[in-house]
């Protein structure tokens, strides 16, 4: 066996997360160009971040898929993910923050915490993934490093610890003070900031740079009993005992360090490496990789334990023959050529190529290591969250949790003779990411491609064109709506059908009952006295399942529901499995028109940044779309308006916004929640969707 080149205690494996426009792509090619990876450095605004490899990232400015890559740090290991801030791309940060052990967590200096930094903190909060933050866009009109820090505890709960202060701010932005040195640093422009150059603290700053410093010493001191007890007796801490205490309350999610600079003028990303590796974990400190099916059951990070790993991201490249898995290793060791089973699907397969990731290159390898974060092609049959092992040591770990799509477009090839074409490539796209659905409506002869919001519609329709080579015509987006019921309802059915030799007979009793949102669907089975064989229970489970899929009131699928069946009867010849289906569907599909059924519809939580005389325009277009006004804040010179308002609604209204506010104006949205949809708004869209034959019409709604 290879033995590996840097000891796992320093190794790092992190990712930048962070609101559209903060920063993460441009501090990612800092990091590319400083730790030597890149001899130039690429800019998002010029189309050349290697990071953004993708031609849509380029054209748009903006990143679409997390990217990977890997640079040495003086004597560390790091691996970085850079991801996408743009909510319709939330499934990249999702499925990066399960294999990360740790998280910069960037901020504009200006903007501060936005939607999106709300939602990735959540994110990454779920995953218990220890931060660090850093407080970018320093050199811009309105920044403020001190009011970013109120609002990281304010809206996120967070505990931010500066590690750093900044000396000056905007145009007279020009280092940060090291807090733990007591130093001034400043970034030498020649050298496009290269070369730092420590400084006595500047004298305007020095008591503001002692009263931080002595809040992160207290900080620290909280950390560690002895450290306390030591401070508390008015010993001085060392520097190492306070960045060791540091270090113990970021792993424990506790503090969060927290830094600043300008990664676009090449200030304070030096520090902001050392910080990585000073405070975030190493593969080691995340601890042992645990079954889902037995929490005894562990694979400690080590070379010497049998392999596992998980499958977190798949990505189509026909030059690699098709498909690149990305997978991270918790134990064990990877070798090319090597027999894999895929736990969750019980499959074995075979690596044929194995590399570590720089962007868009391949650096091949032999083998990987504990720890690692690497690429494979020859795992055909792994998808997304699927757990890859040692054949003769199985284990299965918890998968990735996805939000479902909500908006979705009918699409068709231009070219007829492209619909088979156009099938393989959605299938191959659909692998590469779970939030991205396509269904085909038996009723229309529609396919119907699904995801998280128009702009992440519009690169797949993209991608289908440059990547796949089919054109396609796309219909008008639709809302992702769902349909409820109120109240508990009983209902009895029998199917009985004979046509001549053996007939068809079922007969079930069916209670439905409305279930808090986002609980997931239950069956219960109170059949007593054999009434209903053991035998046909499970097809009556499937017979409602299936009533779920397309509700009754306008097609969509149902949710937050409950089905329990206590009675029916059989016949000995007649009944069958298919006759328990039928029925259980029929009669679950009576029962919940009966429910007082409701129409469900996506909201979403919206801010609206506008100059201050454009606030009432921006009230009144939020009023027009059916939008609950949360609240109104300043922040750095502008009006910040936060509502809740349909996702409906949202459709074109960049363009509105822009057009009240003379091009001033602009707005971010992520999803928030479903909720019932106005009686005489969801009379429209139910028969809008009985007239596309969608749906077929009931009396009873």
């Amino acid at each position: 066996m290879a033995k590996r080149d840097i000891p796992l205690e320093r190794v790092r494996n992190f990712g930048i997360m962070a609101h559209i426009d903060g920063g993460k792509t441009t501090t990612s090619e800092r990091i590319l160009f400083y730790s030597g990876k890149n001899y130039k450095i690429g800019e998002v605004h010029d189309g050349a971040a290697t990071m953004d490899f993708m031609v849509q990232e380029q054209e748009r400015g903006i990143t679409i898929q997390s990217a990977a890559t890997c640079v040495q740090w003086g004597n560390y290991r790091l691996s970085l993910i850079d991801t996408p801030g743009h909510v319709d791309f939330t499934a990249e940060v999702e499925r990066s923050l399960r294999v990360l052990d740790g998280a910069v967590a960037l901020y504009c200096a200006v903007g501060g915490v936005q939607p999106q930094s709300e939602q990735v903190w959540r994110q990454s909060e779920k995953y218990k993934v220890p931060k660090i933050a850093f407080v970018n866009k320093m050199d811009r009109v309105g920044a403020n490093f001190y009011s970013v820090m109120d609002q990281m505890k304010n809206q996120l709960g967070a505990n931010p610890v500066p590690v750093v202060i900044p000396i000056g701010a905007a145009d007279t932005f020009e280092g940060i003070v090291d807090l733990i040195k007591m130093k001034a640093l400043y970034f030498d422009q020649k050298s496009l900031g290269k070369t730092v150059i420590e400084k006595d603290i500047p004298e305007d700053l020095v008591e503001k740079a002692k009263e931080y410093r002595q809040k992160m010493v207290e900080s620290a001191a909280e950390q560690d009993d002895a450290l306390m007890e030591k401070f508390f007796a008015g010993e001085e801490l060392t520097n190492d005992e306070i960045k060791k205490a540091l270090r113990k309350g970021c792993l424990s999610r506790a503090i969060t360090p927290a830094f600043c600079g300008t990664a676009f003028k090449d200030k304070g990303i030096q520090p902001l490496l050392d910080g990585v590796c000073d405070y975030l974990p190493s593969p080691l400190d995340t601890g042992a990789a645990v079954s889902q099916d037995n929490p005894d059951e562990k694979r400690e990070v080590s070379d010497d334990e049998p392999f596992c790993g998980l499958a977190f991201k798949i990505m189509n490249d026909p030059k690699s023959g098709g498909k690149i898995t990305f997978v991270r290793v918790y134990s064990g060791t990877l070798k090319l050529g090597e027999e894999l089973l895929d736990s969750t699907l019980n499959k074995e397969q075979r690596i044929s190529r194995l590399f570590r990731m720089h962007a868009a290159k391949q650096e091949p390898l032999d083998e990987a290591h504990a720890g690692d974060i690497v690429a494979c092609v020859g795992l055909t049959e792994t998808r997304t969250g699927d757990t890859l092992c040692d054949p003769e040591h199985p284990i299965t770990l918890e998968s990735i949790d996805f939000p479902a799509p909500v908006i979705s477009v009918a699409v068709k090839p231009k070219s007829r003779g492209d619909n088979e074409k156009l099938g393989a490539a959605l299938h191959a796209l659909a692998m590469e990411d779970p939030t991205f659905v396509v269904t085909f409506d038996q009723e229309t002869s529609e396919t119907i491609i699904a995801g998280m919001g128009e702009l992440y519609l519009e690169v797949i329709v993209d991608r289908l064109k440059r990547e796949f080579n089919v054109d396609c015509d796309v219909g008008a987006p639709q809302v992702a709506y769902r349909e409820t019921i109120q109240v508990s309802v009983e209902n009895e059915y029998k199917h009985v059908k004979q046509s001549g030799g053996r007939g068809q007979y079922a007969h079930v009793c069916l209670r439905i009952e409305p279930q808090e949102p986002g609980k997931e669907f239950e069956f219960v089975n109170e059949v007593k006295g054999g009434v209903i064989p053991g035998e046909y229970i499970p097809a009556v489970e499937k017979g409602v399942k299936k009533a779920l899929e397309s509700g009754p009131l306008g097609g969509f699928p149902v949710v937050n529901v409950k089905a329990t069946v206590f009675f029916g009867s059989y016949h000995e010849v007649d009944s069958n499995e298919f006759a328990f289906i039928e029925c259980a569907r029929q009669c679950f599909k009576q029962a919940f028109l009966k429910a007082k059924p409701q129409l469900l519809e996506p909201m979403m939580d919206v801010e609206v940044v506008v100059p201050e005389q454009y606030m009432g325009a921006a009230n009144g277009s939020i009023n027009q779309r059916r939008g609950r006004i949360e609240g109104m804040e300043d922040r750095a010179g502008v009006k910040l308006l936060k509502a809740t308002v349909p996702l409906g609604e949202m459709f074109g209204y960049s363009n509105a916004i822009r057009t009240v506010t003379q091009g001033r104006g602009s707005f971010t949205m992520i999803f928030k929640q479903y909720e019932a949809v106005p009686r005489n708004i969801a009379d429209e869209v139910i028969k809008k969707r009985v007239a596309e034959g969608k749906v077929r019409p009931s009396a009873d709604c």
